[in-house]
């Protein structure tokens, strides 16, 4: 009688864990016991693929003729008048004082929204004359109060300010008004179990519990900050990138245009990876799904 002979047996990849990453990655079994790390790409390198292929894109509609300079100018012109504006001082300048309005709207705009969403959320009078208001306040196109700002504070940097700090205003009033809101009655009650009074349960279970909430709403009101300036920066504007892209939109400088949104763009990401940067200091502690 003769005995079949055993088939070597066929490994299934493993998943192993990396070293300081936690990110799983595969280890191929071959048939001689040794292991084969399978590459894998860099979440950062992910994360500017998209980026580069609008570049690529853009690059290349240029060079073929589909995109005409008439229309946006190429990448090659673009940064070509970066460098220049830069070396001349003017974007350098124009970019701080955009920064300092964003700072200065913000700060104003942060202040009045946590003032009124605390005064909303953990009060039910403060929710009846407040909420539907701002409500309705939200829904106010900004370009329509320009002629009011002008009227009110002038035509110097207080308009400018002033439509920022409302650009910050709604969006982090809402989020922080929903966190506060959105607090599981379940901790309300084991406050109350515990014998927390009124000031004990806000600062000890009210307000912790609705600070994530309030993270997603300060990174759209950073953005939304941004957009707001882009709009500021039109009234009577002798500084800024707002400033500089009018002026080039005078002359159907394209290339400038898009420095200048482009600038845009990079320090609302600057501000949005900041924010990022501080949720994941601040919330640490809390174990949150974060993607396959």
């Amino acid at each position: 009688m003769t005995l079949a002979s055993p088939q070597p047996a066929v490994h299934a990849p493993v998943p192993t864990a990396s070293p300081g990453t936690g990110n799983p990655e595969l280890i191929s079994l071959t048939p001689s016991g040794r292991s084969r790390r399978l590459p894998t790409v860099p979440r950062w390198l992910r994360r500017a693929g998209g980026p580069a292929i609008l570049l690529l894109l853009w690059w290349i509609g240029s060079a073929t003729g589909v995109l005409h300079p008439d229309v946006i100018a190429s990448p090659a012109a673009v940064l070509s008048r970066a460098v220049a504006l830069w070396e001349a001082g003017d974007l350098p300048s124009a970019i701080v004082t955009s920064s300092r309005r964003v700072l200065i709207g913000f700060v104003i705009g942060a202040a009045l929204a946590v003032v009124l969403a605390l005064a909303a959320g953990l009060v039910r009078i403060g929710e009846d004359l407040l909420d539907s208001s701002l409500g309705m306040l939200r829904m106010v196109p900004w370009v329509g109060l320009i002629p009011l700002f002008i009227i009110w504070f002038g035509i110097d940097e207080e308009p400018k300010i002033a439509l920022v700090a409302l650009g910050v205003l709604f969006p982090l009033y809402f989020n922080i008004f929903g966190a506060i809101r959105g607090v599981d009655a379940g901790l309300i009650e084991a406050g109350e179990t515990l014998g927390l009074n009124r000031w004990g349960m806000i600062r000890h279970v009210i307000l912790p519990a609705a600070f994530p909430g309030s993270l997603i709403g300060l990174r759209y009101s950073l953005g939304t900050a941004w957009l707001a300036l882009v709009f500021a920066e039109q009234i009577n504007a002798g500084s800024g990138i707002g400033y500089l892209m009018d002026t080039a939109r005078q002359f159907f400088q394209t290339d400038a245009i898009v420095v200048c949104l482009v600038v845009y763009a990079i320090l609302g990401l600057l501000c949005d990876q900041f924010v990022r940067l501080l949720s994941r200091l601040l919330l640490s502690w809390q174990s949150t799904f974060d993607g396959k």
